[in-house]
């Protein structure tokens, strides 16, 4: 919970990264609070009370799996809009002549896209799909596994990408964006 405010004002790419990782680590702990609480917010260096309210938290993301249907896989619905809010962003962003650099990087990852794309999902969105690239990527680094060459190339420059669209969501957060028809 306090990663993720702290990601969430900071970087929104590793915001849905880290979410969907606790999603994971839920799922680990086979949507148990109690598990939860017991086998893994326990071992937090936090005070009692940041214990509680991690333990709420967590409480309301189990509550929302088990609703969501989300048990076994997929995303919640508060990821998943995040993610179609960098989508929107991302098409604003390509629709306009103010973001030449953005326009630039967008056609250098496009191949990349298109391949993991053939190769997964085709219902998933750009944006979508250039995540699940760093996430898979992410969980192969964690267990220790290889990454090609060619793959890492791809990630740094999906990497690349995806870092400036989070720094275009922050801004038009903050400041807001100039569109030409604003």
């Amino acid at each position: 919970m306090y990663i993720a405010n702290e990601l969430r004002k900071r970087n929104i790419a590793e915001y849905v990264l880290y979410m969907w990782q606790v999603e994971d680590i839920i799922r680990a702990y086979d949507c148990s609070l109690t598990r939860l609480r017991r086998e893994y917010i326990a071992r937090f260096d936090y005070t009692d009370e940041q214990k509680e309210e991690l333990t709420d938290w967590y409480g309301n993301l189990v509550t929302m799996m088990n609703q969501e249907g989300k048990r076994e896989g997929g995303h919640l619905q508060i990821n998943q809009i995040v993610v179609q809010d960098m989508a929107e962003l991302n098409t604003m962003l390509l629709q306009s002549t103010q973001f030449p650099f953005y326009n630039a990087e967008y056609y250098r990852v496009l191949p990349f896209i298109v391949e993991l794309r053939n190769k997964g999902s085709k219902d998933k969105g750009e944006i979508e799909t250039c995540l699940d690239a760093l996430y898979g990527t992410m969980l192969l680094r964690l267990q220790k596994k290889e990454i090609s060459p060619d793959t890492a190339h791809a990630i740094k420059e999906i990497t690349t990408f995806i870092g400036m669209l989070s720094d275009y969501y922050h801004k038009d957060k903050t400041e807001g964006l100039k569109f030409e028809n604003d």
